[in-house]
């Protein structure tokens, strides 16, 4: 029986922001202060990545082809291959990254909410873990190389969230020492406290940090064209950059490959323009990139590079701090300084959001452990505020300030993590263009040979970089993506025995009627309750004779025999029945993972406590892709017909309406759905006392999996089994007790009961 009509679409999923107008523009102008500020500063150091200060001067021609280098990666890696093609392989909700391409591949199967709420039919196997969903294509038999290949990219793009506060604050702070030589040892502490107080901001959410630092960005972008345009009146002759052979001839002519490693310094922040989609979307990205910051950059290099030609022994120290018009010390100068110091701040910004993102898609994959999660916007469901992982980003940030001393070394670490990403990026849309986008294997072929023969290049000079400082973001990466495959197999495992061991509710709730002859001095209709034939045992016990006739046969005139019921229910465990009495009180049953069927923790609470409430609720829950959902709209409820007080029922909240389960809610829906079959009103009257009663005294029951790893009968089984033991019992269900589903929940612990589940995976 179905749940009384809500106006909201249960069906209804998370799709990309569609704006168009006023709108479109000011989104446009809001990505300026979350998407575009990392490769927005990259001005501040990328020539000094490719020349060193402590190097003389290079001469024109290698200038010209270094500019040159900047000016065509900046063409055909930000500009051609992210913001005009990459952002169109974001999900079917509007996410992307990395990982977001993962799932574009092997897509998590769709829930549907019908089935979770239908207790009375068998249920399948359950994949709420995509990495886990069966294929027989050739790619799933590289499924699980292709996860921890994403997961790679994914856990850099973490790395990167901690180099990227700290190269470009510390980058910006360092112009001090032009006018302060004293400052010099004083950088580091300077740059944490700017990193403290950008990390403080956080908490107050995408939306409102962009509107203060988007304009602080469209001024950054604005002094870049301004002093590019006044730079470049000083020798005219570097816009001969835009002839890519001068970038070909020298590296013909230096022999120098390590040059790429600066080059490649230019286009940082290109995954976080891709992994900050679900913030946005992706015409705004386009509109903005396109028409504004791409020309600003290109203008900043060109001017930088003419400056250093006409004096470069003095603007080889801080390649952009020098190259200022007017000079160290003049008030334009101090401007731009302080500009350039938020600028830096705004930059972070980008990776910080974007680590953000990414973190909300492992978390509700099931990649990594739940933790409490705040959505700050009302309008974009991928705005959200994650506290532990601020603190953690500003905790590495600053190990990795306090630890890179030399500028140098801090840009070799984060030159690795971006040319990395680059290239995972580039093997996962291969991937996809035909197995998803359904294009030409041609185009598949062409895209990897040019943009992954780009991607290469960056990577190869990375590697080399590997002694002097990568090092640091690749034992990240590797440590970050252990644990996450790691995650993702152990959860799939309990997800696994969740769906193998959920059952029927006829198969564990058998019931028995015991129909008894009574009579009444007044006439009685009963016609009894429809009953259903899962009934295991029907016993009719007759009165005697004399109770109901008199001497000579004839009916005793002040007493009509009538039919009594009884309804007994049993716990049927397959070797006994155990009997349950019913207890005047209301047990939310929660579904943590979807499916048919009733969770393995109801039978395992019956086991425990052979009772049964007077009313037993197996929820789930639904996000909707809506900020906040009416009260009215929350909650859909389905009863079982064949045993009494049985419901199931889905809980609709909205991203930002807090997990507050409102009892009177569902107990208003139950009594509905009980008056509709009952005419008399002394009968609905009871059973509406009844059910309010029960609700008085509601109790939420939860699993808790006590996990113990199943021994495997294999070649190699005592080490193999040894590792599981140590992985399963061990880790991860040391993990799984400190990181509880019920971790985002509002009702209090009183409220919540956790039944032991010895779940062997």
């Amino acid at each position: 029986m179905g749940s009384p009509f809500t106006d909201i679409d249960e069906k209804a999923v998370r799709r990309p922001l569609k704006v168009g107008g006023t709108a479109l523009v000011a989104l446009s102008f809001q990505t300026l202060g979350v998407v575009y500020s990392d490769i927005g500063i990259s001005p501040l150091y990328t020539l000094n990545g490719i020349w060193p200060s402590s190097q003389p001067p290079p001469n024109a021609e290698d200038i010209i082809g270094g500019i040159s280098a900047v000016v065509w990666a900046m063409t055909l890696l930000p500009l051609l291959k992210y913001v005009f093609f990459t952002l169109r392989f974001g999900t079917e909700q509007g996410e992307g990254g990395t990982f977001a391409l993962y799932h574009g591949i092997f897509p998590p199967k769709p829930i549907n909410h019908d089935e979770d709420r239908t207790l009375t039919t068998d249920s399948g196997w359950k994949t709420p873990s995509s990495a886990f969903t069966t294929t027989v294509t050739l790619l799933g038999k590289i499924k699980w190389l292709l996860l921890a290949w994403s997961l790679f990219g994914t856990a850099l793009t973490f790395a990167d969230g901690m180099l990227t506060p700290a190269i470009s604050v510390t980058s910006a702070v360092s112009g001090l020492a032009l006018t302060f030589p004293h400052l010099l040892s004083s950088i580091g502490t300077i740059s944490i406290g700017f990193l403290v107080a950008l990390f403080l901001l956080q908490r107050f959410g995408t939306t409102k940090v962009a509107y203060f630092f988007s304009p602080v960005t469209f001024i950054w972008i604005i002094l870049l064209s301004i002093t590019g345009l006044i730079n470049i009146t000083s020798y005219p002759g570097i816009l001969r950059a835009f002839d890519p052979s001068r970038a070909v001839m020298l590296f013909m002519r230096t022999k120098k490959y390590d040059l790429l490693a600066g080059v490649l310094l230019a286009v940082t922040g290109c995954e976080a323009m891709f992994a900050n989609l679900g913030q946005f979307n992706m015409l705004s990205i386009q509109l903005s990139f396109g028409c504004f910051v791409y020309p600003a950059l290109i203008l900043a290099y060109l001017g930088q590079g003419a400056k250093l030609i006409t004096n470069g022994d003095v603007v080889i120290a801080h390649i952009f701090y020098a190259s200022i018009p007017g000079g160290a010390g003049r008030p334009f100068y101090w401007f731009v300084y302080v500009v350039a110091i938020l600028a830096t701040l705004v930059a972070s910004q980008a990776t910080i959001t974007a680590t953000f993102s990414l973190f909300q898609q492992l978390i509700n994959l099931r990649s990594l452990p739940p933790v409490r999660m705040r959505y700050t916007s009302n309008t974009v469901q991928g705005q959200i505020y994650i506290p532990s992982v601020n603190w953690t980003l500003c905790v590495g940030t600053i190990i990795f300030v306090l630890i890179f001393k030399d500028l140098a070394k801090l840009t070799n670490a984060y030159g690795f993590a971006v040319a990395t990403v680059m290239f995972v990026t580039t093997t996962l849309v291969t991937i996809q263009i035909p197995y998803v986008k359904h294009l030409s294997w041609i185009l598949a072929i062409a895209w990897f040979l040019f943009f992954g023969l780009l991607d290469g290049l960056f990577w190869g000079a990375a590697l080399r970089k590997v002694p002097h400082g990568a090092w640091v973001p690749l034992l990240v990466g590797i440590a970050a993506t252990a644990f996450m495959v790691f995650w993702t197999w152990a959860q799939g495992l309990e997800d696994q025995f969740d769906g193998t061991n959920r059952h029927d509710l006829h198969h564990i709730i058998s019931e028995e009627v015991i129909q008894t002859m009574s009579y009444s001095p007044a006439i009685h209709f009963n016609p009894g309750l429809c009953r259903n034939s899962d009934a295991d045992v029907t016993k009719l016990e007759l009165p005697h004779l004399s109770d109901v006739v008199d001497d000579d046969g004839s009916s005793k005139s002040d007493v009509i025999p009538y039919i009594q019921e009884e309804i007994k229910l049993y716990l049927d465990t397959g070797d006994e029945k155990i009997p349950l009495s019913r207890m005047s009180t209301m047990a939310i049953f929660h579904k943590i993972s979807s499916g048919k069927g009733v969770p393995h923790a109801f039978y395992s609470f019956l086991k425990q406590w052979p009772a049964l409430p007077r009313v037993v609720v197996f929820l789930s829950v639904r996000i909707m892709p809506v900020a906040h959902v009416e009260k009215a709209d929350r909650y859909r409820v389905t009863k079982v017909r064949s045993l009494p007080g049985f419901y199931g029922a889905t809980y609709m909240k909205g991203y930002r309406d807090k997990f507050d389960v409102d009892i009177s809610a569902i107990v208003e829906l139950i009594t509905v759905l009980e008056l509709r079959g009952v005419e008399s009103r002394e009968d609905a009257a009871s059973i509406v006392d009844e059910i309010i009663a029960a609700g008085r005294t509601a109790t939420h029951i939860v699993p808790r999996y006590h996990v113990i790893s199943r021994r495997l009968v294999v070649f190699g089984a005592p080490i193999i089994n040894w590792i599981r033991r140590l992985l399963i019992e061990d880790i991860y269900r040391s993990i799984a007790y400190v990181f509880p589903e019920t971790v985002t929940w509002l009702q209090s612990a009183n409220e919540i009961i956790h039944v032991g589940v010895t779940a062997e995976i």
